[in-house]
């Protein structure tokens, strides 16, 4: 129990309100997304200048993915990612969540010298565009090379937990050269079978349950979303008794 007690524990957010609630739950980090349907996109500049106004200590790192789909990125999108790296620098936030591929899966390392550039000084997390590399043990070497501070990582796998053995391997082979964090479809279940297995020091995960809208008046008919639709009147908020819950599982 006492190893366990020095995680770090990363929530995935989509909005200021689960900075604060992941703050109010003890977690040390966040990872402040917009899209987490499309696996997490660049949230606006307004939504990370008001959570760190709103947030009194916990770190605030930002997604910078232009879209979803693929990581293999044009000029436009890499110019795109490098002006938005530097605009949420200066605004304070202490971190940033990058990625970038080339069309063979290698990790684009012209683009992400550019993009840590940007960072100027920022901590650095590679994120799970690793799990779409060709050789996860050469994008890990690759990701050092850069002087990259974490992976963020499920293994290779559909969830941490099926990309355990992968992962430990990682964190093996990373040492004190970078972070390895899984990610991936973490929850209170098996969170400590993932610590257990992968022997890592930092986690990510979401907390996320639904709450119904205050919206009074409705209109069922129109939707604002393609083919898929998602509700209208249902919001996924991050909640801090799950964070918490989730915490005081990977402590045992």
């Amino acid at each position: 129990m006492g190893e366990s007690m020095s995680l770090t524990y990363e929530i995935c957010i989509d909005s200021t309100a689960g900075a604060l609630a992941a703050e109010r739950a003890g977690a040390h980090r966040v990872e402040l997304c917009a899209a987490l349907f499309e696996g997490g996109l660049t949230p606006t500049l307004g939504t990370v200048e008001a959570t760190l106004a709103a947030v009194s200590s916990i770190r605030v790192h930002v997604i910078i993915r232009p879209r979803g789909g693929d990581f293999v990125y044009d000029e436009h999108e890499v110019a795109a990612m490098v002006r938005d790296v530097a605009a949420v620098r200066d605004a304070g936030a202490q971190g940033v969540v990058i990625g970038a591929l080339t069309p063979a899966g290698e990790v684009d390392t012209e683009v992400a010298k550019r993009l840590i550039d940007a960072a100027a000084g920022l901590s650095v997390t590679f994120h799970r565009a690793f799990d779409m590399t060709a050789d996860p043990f050469a994008a890990l070497e690759t990701l050092a090379g850069l002087g990259i501070d974490r992976v963020l990582t499920s293994g290779q796998d559909s969830s941490a937990l099926e990309g355990a053995p992968l992962i430990a391997e990682l964190v093996r082979r990373a040492g004190d050269r970078l972070v390895v964090m899984p990610g991936g479809g973490i929850t209170r279940r098996n969170v400590g079978r993932v610590v257990e297995a992968t022997g890592a020091r930092e986690i990510h995960f979401a907390a996320l349950v639904d709450e119904p809208s205050p919206a009074v008046h409705r209109n069922p008919y129109p939707f604002m979303g393609g083919e898929l639709r998602q509700p209208e009147y249902v919001r996924r908020v991050t909640s801090p008794a799950l964070v918490a819950e989730v915490i005081a599982a990977a402590r045992g």
